[in-house]
């Protein structure tokens, strides 16, 4: 757990029965235990919304194949989106 072995957790418990006390220190245990539940399920739905986001957007929408994706389709002059001038200008000239 958090790499802390059994003699830091007891070194750990006593400094805090030092610090809070025994009268307090199971209220403190039972509030830090809440904290502790209440962040867990928090981030459990936030893991849960992203699975469901992520499994939306994985989805192939009807009718839409490789040919209507943006990097795909063709400019005026038959070149790809993500081809640059340069490479149009290099592909026309003859090199000998």
């Amino acid at each position: 757990m958090f790499g802390i072995g059994w003699q830091e957790l007891i070194i750990i418990a006593v400094v805090a029965l030092i610090i809070v006390g025994p009268k307090k220190l199971p209220d403190l245990a039972k509030t830090l235990g809440k904290g502790i539940r209440d962040f867990k399920n928090a981030t459990e739905g936030v893991t849960e919304d992203l699975k469901d986001t992520l499994r939306e957007d994985d989805k192939p929408a009807a009718g839409n194949s490789l040919e209507n994706t943006p990097l795909m389709k063709k400019t005026d002059s038959g070149a790809t989106k993500n081809e640059t001038p340069a490479d149009e200008a290099g592909s026309k000239q003859n090199p000998a």
